[in-house]
Protein backbone atom coordinates (compact mmCIF):
# COMPACT_ATOMS: atom_id res chain seq x y z
CA UNK A 1 0.00 0.00 0.00
CA UNK A 2 1.27 3.58 -0.92
CA UNK A 3 -0.28 6.50 -2.27
CA UNK A 4 -0.04 8.58 1.42
CA UNK A 5 -1.61 11.48 1.54
CA UNK A 6 -0.91 14.70 3.67
CA UNK A 7 -2.70 18.08 5.35
CA UNK A 8 -0.80 20.59 4.49
CA UNK A 9 -1.02 22.92 7.05
CA UNK A 10 0.20 20.39 9.88
CA UNK A 11 3.08 19.38 7.25
CA UNK A 12 3.85 23.23 7.90
CA UNK A 13 3.47 23.07 11.64
CA UNK A 14 6.19 19.93 11.35
CA UNK A 15 8.59 22.54 9.88
CA UNK A 16 7.57 25.22 12.17
CA UNK A 17 8.54 23.67 15.62
CA UNK A 18 11.77 21.85 13.90
CA UNK A 19 12.62 25.36 12.71
CA UNK A 20 11.93 26.57 16.53
CA UNK A 21 13.91 23.70 18.03
CA UNK A 22 17.20 24.45 15.42
CA UNK A 23 17.24 27.82 17.18
CA UNK A 24 16.95 26.97 20.82
CA UNK A 25 19.45 24.50 20.69
CA UNK A 26 22.17 26.35 18.32
CA UNK A 27 21.23 29.03 21.22
CA UNK A 28 22.02 26.54 24.35
CA UNK A 29 25.10 24.46 22.20
CA UNK A 30 27.26 27.84 22.68
CA UNK A 31 27.57 27.12 27.23
CA UNK A 32 28.88 23.79 26.38
CA UNK A 33 32.54 24.66 25.00
CA UNK A 34 32.86 26.88 27.90
CA UNK A 35 30.71 25.08 31.02
CA UNK A 36 32.87 24.75 34.13
CA UNK A 37 31.98 21.82 35.89
CA UNK A 38 30.24 18.59 34.69
CA UNK A 39 27.15 19.67 36.28
CA UNK A 40 26.99 22.73 34.30
CA UNK A 41 28.17 20.28 31.06
CA UNK A 42 25.83 17.87 31.28
CA UNK A 43 22.84 20.23 31.60
CA UNK A 44 24.38 22.21 29.02
CA UNK A 45 24.20 19.35 26.64
CA UNK A 46 20.64 18.02 27.98
CA UNK A 47 19.34 21.18 27.93
CA UNK A 48 20.68 21.27 23.93
CA UNK A 49 19.75 18.52 22.99
CA UNK A 50 16.26 18.71 24.58
CA UNK A 51 15.55 21.39 21.87
CA UNK A 52 17.18 19.91 19.02
CA UNK A 53 15.92 16.09 19.96
CA UNK A 54 12.50 17.05 21.74
CA UNK A 55 11.83 19.71 19.76
CA UNK A 56 13.31 19.80 16.68
CA UNK A 57 13.10 16.31 15.69
CA UNK A 58 10.60 14.04 17.79
CA UNK A 59 8.22 16.72 17.98
CA UNK A 60 9.04 17.34 14.33
CA UNK A 61 8.16 13.98 13.61
CA UNK A 62 4.87 13.08 15.67
CA UNK A 63 3.34 16.22 14.14
CA UNK A 64 4.44 14.87 10.96
CA UNK A 65 3.40 11.24 11.37
CA UNK A 66 -0.24 12.77 12.10
CA UNK A 67 0.18 14.79 9.57
CA UNK A 68 0.06 11.68 7.26
CA UNK A 69 -3.24 10.05 6.07
CA UNK A 70 -2.68 6.60 5.88
CA UNK A 71 -6.29 4.99 4.97
CA UNK A 72 -6.86 3.75 8.34
CA UNK A 73 -6.99 4.78 11.93
CA UNK A 74 -3.97 4.80 14.06
CA UNK A 75 -3.09 4.73 17.63
CA UNK A 76 0.12 4.49 19.42
CA UNK A 77 2.14 2.40 21.45
CA UNK A 78 2.53 4.54 24.98
CA UNK A 79 5.78 2.37 25.36
CA UNK A 80 7.77 2.57 22.07
CA UNK A 81 6.42 6.57 22.01
CA UNK A 82 8.28 7.46 24.83
CA UNK A 83 10.87 5.36 23.87
CA UNK A 84 11.45 7.01 20.87
CA UNK A 85 11.25 10.20 22.65
CA UNK A 86 14.46 9.42 25.11
CA UNK A 87 16.29 8.11 22.45
CA UNK A 88 15.49 11.33 20.48
CA UNK A 89 17.36 13.45 23.31
CA UNK A 90 20.07 11.29 24.65
CA UNK A 91 21.51 10.16 20.73
CA UNK A 92 22.47 14.31 19.85
CA UNK A 93 23.32 14.45 24.09
CA UNK A 94 26.25 12.29 22.77
CA UNK A 95 26.90 14.00 19.60
CA UNK A 96 27.04 17.41 21.67
CA UNK A 97 29.30 15.82 24.25
CA UNK A 98 31.43 14.45 21.52
CA UNK A 99 32.01 17.45 19.63
CA UNK A 100 31.68 20.52 21.90
CA UNK A 101 33.71 18.35 25.06
CA UNK A 102 36.37 17.06 22.73
CA UNK A 103 40.24 17.37 21.88
CA UNK A 104 39.62 18.96 18.66
CA UNK A 105 40.31 15.86 17.22
CA UNK A 106 39.57 15.67 13.45
CA UNK A 107 37.53 12.44 14.19
CA UNK A 108 35.14 14.11 16.47
CA UNK A 109 32.83 15.69 14.29
CA UNK A 110 32.14 12.89 12.31
CA UNK A 111 32.34 10.55 15.21
CA UNK A 112 29.57 12.54 16.87
CA UNK A 113 27.26 12.64 13.36
CA UNK A 114 27.12 9.26 12.86
CA UNK A 115 26.13 8.40 16.64
CA UNK A 116 23.82 11.23 16.53
CA UNK A 117 22.63 10.68 13.06
CA UNK A 118 22.10 6.94 13.51
CA UNK A 119 20.09 7.86 17.19
CA UNK A 120 17.77 9.82 15.27
CA UNK A 121 17.00 7.08 12.63
CA UNK A 122 16.05 4.63 15.64
CA UNK A 123 14.00 7.06 16.64
CA UNK A 124 12.24 8.03 13.75
CA UNK A 125 11.60 3.74 13.05
CA UNK A 126 10.65 3.24 16.80
CA UNK A 127 7.99 5.81 16.68
CA UNK A 128 6.93 4.28 13.85
CA UNK A 129 6.92 0.90 14.98
CA UNK A 130 4.48 2.35 17.77
CA UNK A 131 2.23 2.70 15.35
CA UNK A 132 -0.91 0.60 16.05
CA UNK A 133 -3.42 -0.62 13.29
CA UNK A 134 -4.52 -3.46 11.26
CA UNK A 135 -1.95 -3.49 9.04
CA UNK A 136 2.21 -5.14 8.45
CA UNK A 137 4.51 -2.24 8.32
CA UNK A 138 7.24 -2.90 5.57
CA UNK A 139 10.23 -0.35 3.83
CA UNK A 140 11.63 0.31 0.46
CA UNK A 141 15.26 -0.95 1.32
CA UNK A 142 16.69 2.37 -0.76
CA UNK A 143 15.02 4.84 0.73
CA UNK A 144 15.28 3.34 4.15
CA UNK A 145 18.85 3.86 3.33
CA UNK A 146 18.63 7.20 1.90
CA UNK A 147 16.83 8.63 5.17
CA UNK A 148 19.45 6.92 7.43
CA UNK A 149 22.28 8.91 5.53
CA UNK A 150 20.39 11.67 5.47
CA UNK A 151 19.82 11.41 9.31
CA UNK A 152 24.06 11.46 9.78
CA UNK A 153 24.90 14.40 6.96
CA UNK A 154 22.04 16.25 8.64
CA UNK A 155 23.13 15.62 12.31
CA UNK A 156 26.71 15.99 11.21
CA UNK A 157 26.07 19.37 9.54
CA UNK A 158 24.35 20.56 12.65
CA UNK A 159 26.82 19.35 15.27
CA UNK A 160 29.37 21.44 12.95
CA UNK A 161 26.94 24.69 12.90
CA UNK A 162 26.17 24.38 17.00
CA UNK A 163 29.73 25.37 17.36
CA UNK A 164 31.07 27.41 15.00
CA UNK A 165 28.38 29.93 14.77
CA UNK A 166 28.72 33.36 16.38
CA UNK A 167 26.12 35.38 15.03
CA UNK A 168 22.38 35.55 15.96
CA UNK A 169 21.30 36.44 12.70
CA UNK A 170 23.71 33.32 11.31
CA UNK A 171 22.22 30.44 13.78
CA UNK A 172 18.30 32.32 12.83
CA UNK A 173 18.95 31.42 8.81
CA UNK A 174 21.12 28.04 10.08
CA UNK A 175 17.99 26.98 12.12
CA UNK A 176 15.78 26.76 8.74
CA UNK A 177 18.13 24.78 6.90
CA UNK A 178 18.36 22.91 9.86
CA UNK A 179 14.61 22.23 9.71
CA UNK A 180 14.77 21.41 6.09
CA UNK A 181 17.13 18.98 6.36
CA UNK A 182 14.98 17.05 9.72
CA UNK A 183 11.82 17.16 7.39
CA UNK A 184 13.74 15.54 4.42
CA UNK A 185 15.13 12.77 6.36
CA UNK A 186 11.37 12.47 8.21
CA UNK A 187 9.65 12.49 5.28
CA UNK A 188 11.91 10.70 3.07
CA UNK A 189 11.65 7.55 5.96
CA UNK A 190 7.81 8.49 5.45
CA UNK A 191 8.15 8.06 1.77
CA UNK A 192 9.78 4.77 1.99
CA UNK A 193 6.90 3.07 4.22
CA UNK A 194 5.24 0.45 2.75
CA UNK A 195 1.43 -0.65 4.29
CA UNK A 196 0.08 -4.44 3.84
CA UNK A 197 -3.79 -4.20 5.33
CA UNK A 198 -4.55 -6.91 7.37
CA UNK A 199 -7.78 -8.45 8.14
CA UNK A 200 -7.19 -8.73 12.50
CA UNK A 201 -8.74 -6.67 14.80
CA UNK A 202 -6.89 -4.23 16.74
CA UNK A 203 -7.38 -4.68 20.51
CA UNK A 204 -5.21 -2.69 22.07
CA UNK A 205 -6.48 1.37 21.38
CA UNK A 206 -3.05 2.75 23.26
CA UNK A 207 -2.83 6.52 22.40
CA UNK A 208 -6.08 7.18 20.04
CA UNK A 209 -7.25 10.59 19.68
CA UNK A 210 -7.75 12.50 16.50
CA UNK A 211 -4.64 13.43 14.29
CA UNK A 212 -5.10 17.19 14.35
CA UNK A 213 -6.12 17.02 18.22
CA UNK A 214 -2.70 14.98 18.90
CA UNK A 215 -0.56 16.90 16.51
CA UNK A 216 -1.86 20.26 18.08
CA UNK A 217 -1.57 18.87 21.56
CA UNK A 218 2.50 18.03 20.55
CA UNK A 219 2.76 21.50 19.03
CA UNK A 220 2.17 23.20 21.55
CA UNK A 221 3.30 21.62 24.48
CA UNK A 222 6.85 21.71 22.82
CA UNK A 223 6.99 25.48 21.84
CA UNK A 224 6.15 26.14 25.65
CA UNK A 225 9.04 23.91 26.45
CA UNK A 226 11.53 25.94 23.80
CA UNK A 227 9.92 29.12 24.51
CA UNK A 228 11.28 28.55 28.55
CA UNK A 229 14.60 27.26 27.19
CA UNK A 230 15.34 29.81 25.48
CA UNK A 231 13.88 32.42 28.24
CA UNK A 232 16.71 30.85 30.11
CA UNK A 233 19.29 30.70 27.36
CA UNK A 234 19.18 34.66 27.26
CA UNK A 235 18.74 35.07 30.67
CA UNK A 236 21.90 33.00 31.15
CA UNK A 237 23.60 34.93 28.03
CA UNK A 238 23.04 38.32 30.23
CA UNK A 239 24.46 36.82 33.46
CA UNK A 240 27.44 35.88 32.06
CA UNK A 241 27.92 39.57 30.35
CA UNK A 242 26.94 41.67 34.01
CA UNK A 243 29.89 38.75 35.36
CA UNK A 244 32.44 40.22 32.60
CA UNK A 245 31.75 43.68 33.05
Amino acid sequence: MSGITYEPFLVALSYVISVFGSYVALQLAISIPQARTWGAIIGSCIGAATAVGGGAIWSMHFIGMNAANLGMPVAYDPVLTIASLVVAILAPAVGLFIVGRGDGGMFNLPLGGVLTGLGVTLMHYTGMAAMIMPARISYDPMLFVASIVIAIVASTVALWLAFNLRGNLQRFGSAFVMGIAVCGMHYTGMYALRLAPTKDVVTDTGIALSPANMAYMVFGATAVILTLLLAYSMWKSQRTLTADL
